[in-house]
C-alpha cells in the first residue's frame, strides 16, 4: 500500500510527521512523493492563520483530483478546529483532533484498506514524536503539547487542547533513538516548550538535565520558550556547562505594556528584558561567543497605534537587540477574543510595521554576525552541496560554509568566524 504525506505549519508538525511516516512503513507501508498516486494521503495542517487553512483545503483538493479514490486523513490544528468541515470536503475519510492522533497509525493500518477491522483501542492524549535528521545532523523531538494560557489572539489552546506532555523517560527513550540513527544535534520543541512537566509531576530542568546525559547527541537547542517560563535556575544550570546552546527562541509578541496586557501575556517589557540581560551575563565572556535571541513579534495587534508599534520597534532596537526577530502580522482568528474587538488594525498598515521590522532585523542580525567575527565556534556540518560549499551552523546559529569535504559530513568542527 502506498502513502504520501505533506505537512503545514510548525516544527511541531513536522516531527508529528515524521513519527506517522516511520510507523507506517515499520508497518509495511510505501512512501510516495505528495504529487504521485497513492492509497492514502496524510495531511498535517495548520490554522494559525486563514492563508494556512485555505493551504489546507488545496492541498486536500489536489490529492483527491490525483487519485479520487483514495483515502484522505487530515490531522493538525484545522482538524481540532474545523472537523466538520474537513469531513465534508470530497475524498477526506478521516479527521483527527489534538487527542486523537496517537490512533492514526493503528487507524491506517487497521482499516478495511488493510482487509481488517478498525481498531478503536484507548490511547493517551499525547504522544512522542520526533523528525528524522534533517541533513543528517538535526531532529526536533517533541516535549510538550497543548498550551493553558489563552491569549486574546491565539487559537493554539482550542487546536492543541490544554499543556501535557509524557515523561522524563519516555524523552530520553526517543532522544536515545534518535542518537542511534546518528544524528548528532536535537531541537526541543512543544506548544509551551517550557510548561513540560505539568501532567507528569515533573520540571523542565529535569527534563534538561536527563536528556543533557543522553550518549551520541552532542548539542541541544530549545525552540520557543516563554520568557516567564526560562528561570533563573535554568539558566545557572546551562551556563554551568552543559551540550545546550547559547540560542534562545522567545516570544516577545510586542514590545508595548499596553497591548502585553490586554492580550493576556504573563509578562511585561521589564521581564522580558531582565531574562534576556540574564542570559547574556550567565553566558558570555569577553572573546566567547555572543548568545542568538530569536524573537517572536506580532505586528497590528487590535489597537496598536503607530505610538504602540514604536514602543516595540524602540524596545527592540535600543534595549533587547536581538540577533533575529520572526514577524508575523496579526491574523484575525474565528472563536478568539481579539477577532471580536473594533480596533482591528487595517492590512496596509500591517503590511507597512511588518516591513519596517524585517529591515531593523536585517540589521540587528549583520551586527551580530560582525560582533561575533574572530570568536572560535564549534559548527556541525551539513551533508548538502551548492555551488561546491558545504553549510552548517555554530552553537549560536551563525550560518558558515566551507569547501565541501564529504569527510566532515555530521562531524563538529571549531573555526574561527
Amino acid at each position: 500500500m502506498k502513502i504520501a504525506f505533506t505537512t503545514l505549519g510548525c516544527k511541531l508538525n513536522y516531527a508529528e510527521t515524521a513519527t506517522y511516516e516511520r510507523n507506517l512503513v515499520a508497518a509495511g507501508w510505501e512512501v510516495v512523493p505528495w504529487t504521485s498516486e497513492a492509497d492514502v494521503y496524510l495531511i498535517n495542517t495548520c490554522a494559525v492563520t486563514e492563508t494556512a487553512e485555505k493551504k489546507s483545503r488545496n492541498l486536500i483538493r489536489r490529492a483527491h483530483k490525483t487519485a479520487p479514490e483514495a483515502r484522505i486523513v487530515v490531522t493538525g490544528c484545522y482538524a481540532q478546529l474545523r472537523k466538520d468541515q474537513l469531513l465534508a470536503m470530497e475524498g477526506v475519510w478521516r479527521v483527527f483532533g489534538a487527542d486523537e492522533k496517537s490512533r492514526i497509525v493503528s487507524t491506517i493500518c487497521h482499516s478495511e484498506i488493510c482487509h481488517s477491522e478498525r481498531s478503536e483501542e484507548s490511547v493517551p492524549s499525547t504522544f512522542g514524536a520526533y523528525s528524522s535528521g534533517e541533513e543528517r545532523t538535526r531532529s526536533f523531538l517533541k516535549v510538550q503539547d497543548g498550551c493553558d494560557n489563552f491569549c486574546a489572539y491565539c487559537t493554539v489552546p482550542y487546536a492543541r487542547g490544554r499543556s501535557r506532555n509524557i515523561p522524563v523517560c519516555e524523552v530520553v527513550k526517543m532522544a536515545r533513538s534518535i542518537a542511534a540513527d546518528g544524528v548528532k544535534e536535537v531541537v526541543l520543541t512543544g506548544v509551551n516548550t517550557g510548561d513540560f512537566g505539568r501532567s507528569s509531576g515533573e520540571s523542565f530542568l529535569d527534563l534538561l538535565k536527563a536528556l543533557n546525559e543522553v550518549e551520541g547527541i552532542e548539542r541541544y537547542r530549545i525552540s520557543s520558550i516563554e520568557p516567564n517560563l526560562i528561570t533563573p535556575e535554568i539558566i545557572d544550570w546551562i551556563a554551568s556547562g552543559t551540550k545546550f546552546q547559547r540560542h534562545f527562541h522567545i516570544p516577545l509578541q510586542s514590545g508595548s505594556d499596553t497591548l502585553l496586557r490586554r492580550v493576556g501575556r504573563r509578562y511585561d517589557t521589564a521581564l522580558f528584558a531582565s531574562r534576556i540581560d540574564y542570559i547574556r551575563k550567565a553566558l558570555e565572556r569577553p572573546g566567547e561567543p555572543s548568545v542568538f535571541f530569536g524573537i517572536d513579534v506580532i505586528v497590528g495587534l487590535p489597537g496598536e497605534t503607530e505610538e504602540l508599534f514604536m514602543e516595540t520597534y524602540n524596545f527592540l532596537k535600543e534595549r533587547i537587540r536581538p540577533s533575529f526577530i520572526h514577524v508575523f502580522p496579526y491574523s484575525r482568528r474565528p472563536g478568539t477574543r481579539a477577532a471580536e474587538w473594533k480596533d482591528q488594525v487595517q492590512d496596509r498598515l500591517k503590511t507597512e510595521r511588518v516591513a519596517r521590522l524585517e529591515a531593523l532585523c536585517e540589521d540587528l542580525h549583520a551586527a551580530f554576525v560582525a560582533a561575533n567575527k574572530g570568536v572560535r565556534e564549534t559548527v556541525l556540518w551539513e551533508s548538502s552541496v551548492k555551488g561546491g560549499l558545504m553549510g552548517g551552523y555554530t552553537g549560536n546559529y551563525i550560518r558558515v560554509e566551507k569547501p565541501w569535504d564529504p569527510a566532515l559530513v555530521n562531524q563538529l568542527e571549531t573555526v574561527t568566524l
